[in-house]
């Protein structure tokens, strides 16, 4: 019994034996063939140390080019802790928080881990790691400290062109604009140095590193002029502090037979090389009180770029488009016959009364051209109901102004209108002179580029070429045509009309002596009972032939001159030509110098003496804000733009306040 007892304990054995030894087989199985590819992926990374190397992004440079955005040559400070001998962890810690300004016990526990490969210090400049280097020279520490090359993103010029441009993070990574856009292109591959190490961090064998060389960025080349980018900031930071515009401003100068973007500027504009610096002096005072999430929205705010993210009611400006549509439409066929139009004051719409802005003295019989001159509202009333909102919509469509034009960068808004089959008599009187919807800044200029043009639709760009790093190709990026809008007959009249605007109506402080300007003025409210108002100018030069096509939007100016496009906008627009034409050796279409008049003191006289001063002066008086029924002999003025001792030409008009 004993032995039968023996012999089953043995073979119980044998069996508990040879199943573990199955088990540990296929264990064995399992991890060879089933997990192999991956664990030995993981052991190349255990065994490996891997310093990478940035490659340089590449060099963004204006159509002249200057250069805009470049990357610095500059070094990181890494450690392998495991490397360096217990005695000098103390003394490394010290040298580190010397050199590069850092907390010596945050540097000591980094020294002190465990770990591979700890990161000391970023993006520093060579001349801080050459003392580094000195001191390891002379303390004969020749392991564990690693000095790499990097790159730091450079921009020469600051704030200028800051919402185009964009900015990186601290990887070289495009955080906002064409730095963000073109991120890819610009970025490169990295590289890396690396050498083989044992569990521990410890470099195993001769300690011979294999470097990967990194691969640089390709380059881009803008449509930006830096020099028509200079004019368009000064002039605009200078309209948008004198105005008191609450809400900034922006400007936008396109080429309109190509989409070039020469100049595209949001004010305030921020420091490219400090991004993270609020820039606003108010937000400066209490910013450490702010709490992180109210940061990140004032930061956000900041880098916002309005000419293509913000939507708003263009106001008068858009009686451009709807006075293209008619003429194309034939709906009007002469521009210059008087008495085609008749203003009363208003229109009665559907039962609903829309005033014309000079309701309180109307202007009477007009030809289509006095209309655009004036500004009058019922003309385009009219205009509109001839139309329809069927054909309407459909050169909306045309214009591009129902989609986002594509312009190559980020954040782009599209337009609010409302749907084709919810528009009545009403809402399609509004949208003819252009309210009650919102488009970009962006989108507008592009429409109105094609009137410049000729009649094409072009898309609006910033890129223009890109730069092969390794070999220095240059590929021109090619132009895109949308197709054709307008007939070249239809463009030229409505160009014509718009030289009248400048020369005798709204648009006249545009003017710049000796060039023919085109132009329309706008004013509209900014939301429904807000009480605040966008401003705005659209303009072409010269207009018979367009070089240029300019808008010029400011938001909610609450300064002494008002909020009209005549007094506060076109003013912006005719200082920004006044530089820019001669820049671009555009030349005059005369030479005559017009005559000029110091603007008088009219505050404090009433209407009727004001206006027999000025008109012996050459000047013309526009009042904001006429009471119904009153003459002009009740009424005093209280307040003038520009104010006396100002010189303008004559034939200018002055914008006033009454009671």
């Amino acid at each position: 019994m004993a032995n039968i007892s023996t012999k089953k304990r043995i073979r119980r054995a044998l069996l508990v034996c040879v199943g573990l030894f199955s088990l540990i087989i296929v264990r064995i199985a399992y991890i060879q063939f089933v997990q192999g590819e991956e664990l030995q992926s993981l052991a190349y990374v255990q065994q490996t140390l891997d310093r990478k190397i940035n490659p340089k992004r590449g060099v963004i440079y204006d159509r002249n080019g200057e250069i805009l955005a470049v990357s610095a040559s500059v070094e990181t400070v890494t450690i392998n802790p495991t490397n360096i001998a217990k005695e000098n962890k103390e003394k490394v810690a010290k040298i580190f928080s010397e050199i590069f300004e850092l907390d010596y016990e945050t540097v000591l526990k980094k020294v002190n881990k465990k770990t591979s490969i700890e990161t000391i210090v970023r993006k520093v400049d060579k001349e801080k790691t050459d003392k580094l280097r000195q001191w390891m020279e002379n303390e004969k520490i020749v392991s564990g400290i690693n000095i790499d090359e990097d790159t730091k993103r450079y921009y020469p010029y600051g704030d200028l062109a800051s919402h185009i441009i964009g900015f990186t993070g601290s990887d070289n990574q495009g955080l906002d604009g064409i730095e963000a856009k073109y991120n890819e292109v610009l970025s490169g591959v990295q590289g890396k140095i690396a050498r083989t190490t044992d569990a521990s961090g410890k470099v195993i064998g001769s300690g011979e590193e294999e470097y990967i060389e990194a691969v640089d960025g390709d380059s881009l080349v803008l449509s930006i002029d830096s020099n028509i980018q200079s004019i368009v900031s000064k002039y605009l930071e200078e309209a948008c502090i004198d105005n008191e515009c609450t809400d900034g401003g922006s400007v936008i100068i396109m080429e309109p037979n190509t989409g070039d973007i020469l100049a595209m500027a949001t004010y305030p504009e921020y420091d490219l090389n400090s991004p993270f610096t609020i820039n606003s002096e108010e937000l400066k005072n209490t910013w450490d009180t702010l709490s992180q999430k109210d940061k990140n929205i004032a930061l956000q705010q900041m880098w916002r770029n309005k000419a293509i993210t913000d939507t708003y009611e263009p106001g008068s400006t858009f009686k451009l488009i709807t006075t293209s549509i008619a003429l194309e439409q034939k709906v009007v066929t002469e521009t210059d016959k008087k008495g085609e139009f008749v203003c009363t004051g208003g229109i009665d719409i559907a039962g609903t009364y829309i005033k014309c802005w000079r309701y309180y003295r109307p202007h009477g019989a007009e030809s289509l051209r006095e209309a655009l001159m004036n500004s009058c509202n019922p003309v385009f009333i009219g205009l509109g109901q001839k139309i329809g909102v069927a054909p309407y919509y459909d050169y909306l469509e045309k214009f591009g102004l129902l989609n986002k034009t594509g312009v190559d960068l980020p954040g782009e808004a599209g337009s609010i209108f409302l749907k084709e089959d919810k528009v009545g008599p009403v809402e399609l009187a509004t949208l003819s002179f252009g309210q009650r919807f919102e488009v970009t800044p962006i989108q507008l200029i592009t429409a109105v580029s094609a009137i410049a043009n000729g009649g094409n639709g072009v898309k609006p760009r910033v890129v223009t070429a890109v730069i092969n790093s390794k070999t220095g190709e240059k590929k021109e990026i090619e132009k895109v045509e949308t197709g054709r809008i307008l007939s070249e007959d239809t463009a030229s009249k409505v160009r014509d009309m718009m030289t009248s605007v400048v020369a005798e109506g709204t648009g006249k402080n545009a003017g710049v002596e000796g060039y023919e300007i085109g132009g329309k003025t706008g004013t509209s409210e900014d939301g429904v009972n807000t009480n605040k108002y966008v401003t705005s100018f659209m303009g072409m030069a010269p207009t018979k032939s367009a070089k240029l096509v300019i808008l010029v939007v400011l938001y909610n100016p609450t300064g002494e001159g008002g909020h009209q496009g005549g007094a506060v906008a076109a003013p912006v627009a005719g200082k920004i030509l006044s530089e820019v034409l001669p820049y671009m050796e555009i030349e005059k279409t005369e030479d005559t110098e017009k005559e000029k008049v110091e603007v008088p003191n009219i505050v404090g006289l009433t209407v009727k003496e004001a206006k027999k001063i000025l008109s012996e002066l050459g000047l013309e008086l526009n009042i904001n804000n006429k009471p119904e029924g009153m003459k002009e002999a009740e009424l005093t003025i209280t307040n003038q733009i520009p104010n006396e001792g100002i010189i303008l030409d004559k034939n200018s008009y002055i914008v006033c306040d009454v009671n």
